[in-house]
């Protein structure tokens, strides 16, 4: 057992750390083809599971060299739609941790239960990505982070569960190391999100006055307001464009509470 491992996170509710093995990069278009979760009860005991998953498309070539995984190792796996009423059932009423997990495999996740016509619900959620407090401590990668938090190799480095153990093990040599680091979940999640996002992916955070801005493009640090009010049709855009779907349902929420439709 490593130094991390002997701290011990103080939860109120089971968090669920997980990491995916996909397709490729793209939140939209790519599948999951691997899906690692280490759930965490507030009395200290561990349920883990690793599954992999027929994507329904070709696994490139470019990802297969990061996990290994190909066409063949999953062709008699289940779908996603097949086991997402299970996986809906395990992350109920749990907080979420990860690697790069508020920007990539959370996003991902939520894009994966809407094909099946399911709302993977983050309202009332806590978030904590370990990379982004790995990056305000340290600077560098999983890699590294485990060498320097937990003082030993991580071995079979992008296999998904390799990967999920190795997070759960950072973040508690992250407490250990740092005694200005709350081992509270809600500090974490804030402290571990990304600026002050609004979407979990960072296209929408709030500016000095806590109001919405477009965080890219030709409208970025413009307020979210200002934009629909000007060009109407910048929202149609992204509704229909290649973002994630927790980006667009902020969105969405954002356009309704400034101009109400009409009774």
């Amino acid at each position: 057992m490593t130094k991390a491992k002997e701290m011990k996170l103080n939860l109120d509710r089971p968090i669920i750390f997980f990491d995916l093995e996909t397709t490729g990069t793209s939140i939209t278009h790519d599948r999951i083809v691997e899906l690692s979760y280490l759930k965490v009860m507030p009395d200290g005991t561990e349920e883990k599971k690793s599954r992999r998953l027929n994507p329904g498309i070709p696994i490139p070539a470019e990802a297969t060299a990061i996990h290994h995984i190909t066409d063949d190792d999953v062709k008699d796996c289940p779908g996603f739609r097949q086991v997402a009423k299970a996986l809906m059932e395990i992350f109920e009423g749990c907080d979420i941790a990860g690697y790069n997990s508020n920007k990539f495999d959370v996003p991902l996740l939520m894009e994966e239960f809407a094909r099946c016509g399911m709302n993977f619900e983050i309202k009332g959620r806590r978030f904590i990505d370990v990379q982004n407090i790995f990056h305000k401590m340290e600077q560098r990668t999983l890699v590294a982070a485990y060498k320097f938090y937990c003082g030993g190799d991580l071995e079979n480095a992008h296999s998904a569960m390799a990967d999920t153990q190795a997070t759960y093990e950072v973040l508690l040599g992250q407490l250990d190391r740092y005694p200005g680091l709350k081992n509270d979940v809600s500090y974490l999640s804030e402290f571990s999100s990304s600026g002050r996002n609004v979407d979990l992916a960072g296209r929408i955070v709030l500016n000095d006055k806590d109001e919405p801005v477009f965080n890219f493009g030709k409208h970025k640090g413009k307020t979210v307001r200002d934009v629909l009010r000007r060009e109407p049709s910048f929202y149609d855009w992204m509704m229909q464009g290649d973002f994630p779907k927790n980006t667009k349902d902020m969105l969405r929420q954002l356009k309704f509470a400034y101009f109400p439709p009409k009774k």
